[in-house]
């Protein structure tokens, strides 16, 4: 894990001592233009209307304009404000750095925008202060959340969360809300399981503390979107993709449990075989993301080596994950027992939707109405009912 250097400065003496009820981290990069209205907002909110003990901690995370000269000014102005600086960017690693040296019962963090509703900040933490919870959340796509955005951010963040409801089975309904609060002896055991230090930090963190047995409270939320934010969505888009991937191998081979020194919320109860019925269920989502996968393979291939070789070629890269998926989603399998087998059984029967799919477009071909969309189509329906051979002889290595 990446080493962080923090500079702390300017903590109110009383808060630092006896530590606050609550530590409230708004992490900032290049943000001079939004920083001192933002803080001095949050300030008089929390100041007229927040009855718990609080800090705010801005944490610069190597800013480059004069997001750090601000936050030092507003440090020594401002009754409860202190600023954090870290010379390596990255929001998650901001977090880790205060959240892990916090004295406060209850560490926090929203985005500098303040797009969510102030009002939301006690029923947020609240839960966490009376030991209800272990954690708690915002969601912007609860029943009684009322948000304002694009269209195009709307459908991005409905696909990503069910992303992950299908490839890593979590349960919580948004996981990219900048609204969030642990309780601190959580956030201490947690924290460091987490490898992300950038944007998808918020998502491997809320899926292990799922998997170690916390119990994770939602607040729905009013989010009004920040017409000026610079998050670049496709890359962040692509990078948490890329998170998900490492988090269904690393989970596969059983990491990410918290240390048993010491009860943390919840023990954790084993996952049950699914019954014939749910096992089925999985196999079809883990199909749907294949497919999906698949199709985009196979155009992006089929000018350049033809449609038999894109063919062949996007079953290849599909074949494995769609295995190991399947092995960890559907059937729940871990760990060594069994690996070879399964795989050496899977990659044989990967041949049935292979002589499926190339008959198809043999079909095509011979019919005159090879092109590419008769192609995929042809191939997809071939890939349906080879699909269903395979749940049928995978499945019976599992009953």
């Amino acid at each position: 894990m990446t080493t962080t250097t923090a500079v702390p400065l300017s903590v109110g003496p009383s808060l630092d001592r006896v530590g606050a009820d609550v530590e409230i981290v708004v992490p900032v990069y290049n943000e001079e233009q939004s920083l001192g209205g933002s803080v001095d907002r949050l300030q008089r909110y929390l100041s007229e209307n927040f009855p718990l003990t609080w800090l705010i901690t801005v944490a610069d995370n190597a800013s480059t304009d004069n997001t750090w000269g601000i936050a030092c000014r507003l440090a020594k102005e401002m009754d409860g404000v202190r600023a954090m600086h870290l010379s390596e960017k990255g929001r998650g690693r901001a977090l880790r750095a205060v959240w892990l040296q916090s004295n406060a019962a209850v560490v926090a963090y929203m985005d500098v925008d303040l797009s969510t509703d102030l009002a939301a900040l006690l029923p947020l933490v609240a839960p966490l202060i009376t030991g209800h919870s272990d954690v708690a959340i915002g969601t912007r796509l609860a029943e009684g959340a009322r948000v304002v955005r694009s269209p195009r951010r709307e459908l991005i963040s409905r696909l990503y969360n069910l992303v992950l409801r299908t490839t890593l089975r979590s349960s919580f309904s948004d996981a990219q809300c900048g609204f969030k609060a642990l309780r601190a002896d959580v956030a201490r055991r947690l924290v460091p399981l987490v490898e992300d230090n950038g944007w998808f930090f918020d998502t491997e963190l809320l899926v292990l503390a799922e998997r170690n047995g916390l119990r994770i409270h939602e607040v729905a939320v009013d989010w009004v979107d920040d017409p000026g934010s610079t998050v670049d969505v496709v890359q962040t888009a692509k990078e948490d993709l890329k998170g998900v991937a490492r988090m269904m191998l690393g989970l596969a081979r059983g990491e990410g449990a918290i240390s048993p020194a010491g009860p943390v919320g919840r023990p954790s109860t084993a996952r049950l075989k699914p019954g014939r019925s749910g096992q089925l269920l999985h196999f079809a989502g883990v199909g749907t993301i294949s497919t999906v996968a698949f199709a985009v393979l196979f155009a992006l291939l089929y000018r350049p080596v033809g449609a038999v070789g894109a063919d062949v070629l996007a079953l290849a890269l599909c074949a494995l994950g769609n295995l190991a998926a399947n092995r960890r989603f559907t059937f729940t399998d871990r760990g060594p027992a069994g690996r070879r087998d399964y795989y050496t059984k899977g990659l044989m029967l990967s041949l049935l939707p292979l002589a499926a799919t190339l008959a198809a477009l043999a079909a095509t071909s011979a019919a005159g109405v090879a092109g590419l969309g008769a192609d995929l189509a042809v191939i997809t329906a071939a890939n349906l009912i080879a699909s269903a051979m395979r749940f049928h002889f995978l499945a019976r290595g599992y009953r």
